[in-house]
């Protein structure tokens, strides 16, 4: 398959800063976008986000490992950011498996320097990762970092998450009140006094903001939270390629009892707690979480 991008002229000096913009396809043929940072010819490093989140998340960790001579490329989930919604709401697990393998493919995974591609993802993403990691396509993985997301999480926190992405289906009148919706949400965080950069995270229509991802990411799916963990726990224990599990140590998602219990599971697995970060890590204390990863990305791609 082909790799379809935005003509744009990468320099040397500059294409830390200005990324190639990817047009990728999923799973029945929808589009999906993507970010590419670093030289075409550099190992490979596919960083997938959280529910709720888009490609942008990545662009401090993109940037730094670029500079390391790594080829990112970040990518929005159907239905997130500038990727297309799903025409039929198909947003199953195994879909967004299926997209990954074909995003793989689509990259040459597998014939990139050292044989494979990183793949970090992000609660959703790591799901997807992992699950995609026990498919036969699963093979272009050869490392896999797992953001703050176990094969065990807390219900009570994975409830927050979804009551969050479940709420304002109408959208928001102004700026301000999307800014009290993020506030309450991550309590862990100061309110931003300027609310301009709030503006990339959502979409304007009618005079209403609406937030960047499709409503419907979770009408009508119906999740069996004990097949979910068999599945996810038969993945885990199959894992023979090089493991770093993320926690934020103020998660309600994932608590140290649940990364113990990954860690017992795949006893390779390397554990790395962000003091200061909660369940979206990345974005809590993005320095420690890129230097975390970015010292594991270099090592497995050595």
């Amino acid at each position: 398959m082909r790799v379809l991008c935005d003509p744009q002229i990468v320099s040397n000096a500059n294409y830390l800063l200005e990324p190639t913009r990817l047009r990728l396809r999923g799973s029945g043929g929808i589009e999906l976008a993507a970010d590419q940072f670093g030289p075409v010819d550099g190992p490979l490093v596919v960083f997938l986000h959280g529910g709720g989140q888009t490609r942008h998340s990545w662009k401090q960790t993109g940037a730094k490992l670029a500079a390391a001579g790594m080829r990112v490329v970040t990518v929005d989930a159907r239905g997130h950011g500038d990727s297309q919604w799903s025409p039929d709401r198909d947003y199953t697990r195994e879909t967004m498996v299926a997209d990954l393998t074909l995003v793989l493919e689509q990259l040459d995974a597998a014939a990139a320097p050292g044989g494979g591609a990183v793949v970090v993802g992000a609660s959703m993403g790591g799901i997807t990762g992992l699950m995609t990691s026990a498919t036969p396509g699963g093979a272009a993985i050869r490392a896999l970092v797992l953001v703050d997301i176990v094969t065990r999480p807390e219900p009570e926190g994975v409830a927050r998450v979804i009551d969050f992405l479940s709420k304002h289906r109408d959208g928001f009148d102004t700026l301000e009140q999307v800014a009290d919706a993020v506030a309450d949400y991550l309590p862990h965080r100061p309110r931003p006094k300027n609310t301009d950069g709030l503006r990339r995270n959502l979409r304007q229509r009618d005079g209403r903001w609406y937030w960047h991802w499709d409503p419907d990411i979770l009408r009508d799916r119906v999740e069996d939270p004990s097949a979910l963990t068999e599945q996810m726990e038969q993945a885990a224990a199959a894992l023979r390629i090089p493991v770093l599990l993320v926690r934020g140590m103020q998660s309600d998602v994932v608590s140290a009892e649940g990364a113990a219990a990954f860690q017992a599971l795949v006893p390779h697995a390397e554990l790395v707690e962000i003091g200061g970060a909660a369940h979206t890590a990345a974005g809590d204390d993005n320095d420690a979480f890129t230097d975390a990863v970015a010292k594991f990305v270099v090592e497995n791609l050595a």
